[in-house]
């Protein structure tokens, strides 16, 4: 129980003054965000770009240190890494001839309030006050990934973003069950031939099928400016019996990983692209900085080659960083303020 005195109206005046000061969040920030000059990053919506495809990928569920935890020039703990170089390999190189963010966390909690946010900046309120009963096991459904319309994000997601910005989209596995979108905005958007959420079918099978299509794409002339794609495998099944291992789960998502940035790398547009990598959540491992750090991944022409970034970035700094890219504006106060 705590007393507070009624603060008088000019002090209130100045406490309001000092929140507005203090927080990431003004509505400039909207239209313009904070960078240098000639960065391929704009700092404003609607400035060119040399990056014109951006392929944003989702994985699930892996805090920084379980997966780049033995990496020697960031801040890991070794002790905690369970899918160090020799289970990633990919990754590491990634993280070696690219770029190291160490400092880097996601905004959910898990996968349900996860997706939302990777492709929303937000989850709804309903959905964070629901997914703990459902997550409990007392009773509930899912919600995410626009299973319950209830639950879906009220500006909608990336997707409806980019349509109000007349920017082209597809999405593999995203919010598409069976082929099969489950947001409108994703009608006429799905690649059909694409498996969604199953971990009885490799992540290197379905980067089989998506290069498939991405030929196909290419040689049309149809390539989307925006595609998202899930390889998410490296959730795992546990030690379940009868299932593949942790690290047999975890080994095909990093080859797939390779896999989809070695194509890329090889095709005609990989001088005009870039890839965003981000695990949904964390939320199945330790880290000793916190349980939100988690692996984030930048592979294109302009990323600094064989650095480390030890500055503070989050889900919504990677989707403002994409939509500032594709000459988006920001969907809601969290990707607005983040840092891109």
């Amino acid at each position: 129980l705590s007393f507070i005195p009624d603060p008088k109206p000019e002090e209130l005046a100045l406490y309001s003054r000092a929140v507005y000061r203090n927080t990431p969040y003004s509505k400039e920030k909207e239209l313009q965000t904070e960078g240098e000059a000639g960065n391929p990053i704009p700092m404003k919506v609607g400035d060119p770009s040399p990056i014109k495809y951006v392929f944003y990928v989702i994985k699930e569920n892996r805090t920084y240190d379980q997966v780049l935890g033995d990496v020697k020039q960031g801040n890991g703990d070794a002790s905690l890494c369970l899918f160090g170089e020799k289970i990633t390999p990919n990754q590491h190189k990634i993280v070696n001839e690219f770029a190291l963010l160490d400092n880097f966390y996601v905004d959910a909690e898990v996968s349900a309030d996860g997706h939302n946010w990777s492709m929303g900046a937000y989850a709804t309120d309903y959905l964070e006050k629901t997914w703990p009963s459902s997550y409990g096991g007392r009773g509930g459904t899912y919600g995410g990934e626009g299973e319950r319309e209830i639950a879906n994000n009220k500006g909608g997601f990336i997707w409806d973003n980019a349509k109000r910005h007349q920017v082209s989209y597809r999405t593999y596995g995203e919010f598409a069950d069976k082929g099969k979108p489950n947001v409108k905005s994703l009608e006429g958007h799905v690649a059909t031939g694409y498996t969604s959420y199953d971990l009885s079918v490799a992540d290197t099978t379905r980067i089989r099928q998506w290069k498939a299509d991405f030929d196909q794409l290419i040689q049309k002339g149809e390539m989307p400016q925006l595609t998202t794609i899930r390889i998410s495998n490296d959730h795992t099944e546990g030690m379940r019996a009868g299932k593949k291992s942790p690290y047999a789960h975890v080994a095909d998502n990093d080859l797939a990983v390779g896999m989809f940035v070695d194509h890329i790398s090889k095709s005609p547009i990989w001088k005009e692209s870039a890839i965003f990598i981000l695990e949904d959540d964390a939320q199945n491992g330790p880290d000793h900085v916190d349980a939100h750090r988690s692996p984030a991944y930048l592979i294109s022409p302009y990323v600094k080659r064989r650095s480390v970034d030890h500055t503070m970035y989050s889900t919504s700094g990677m989707i403002r960083t994409i939509e500032l890219i594709l000459g988006m504006k920001p969907m809601t106060q969290y990707d607005a303020a983040a840092t891109p």
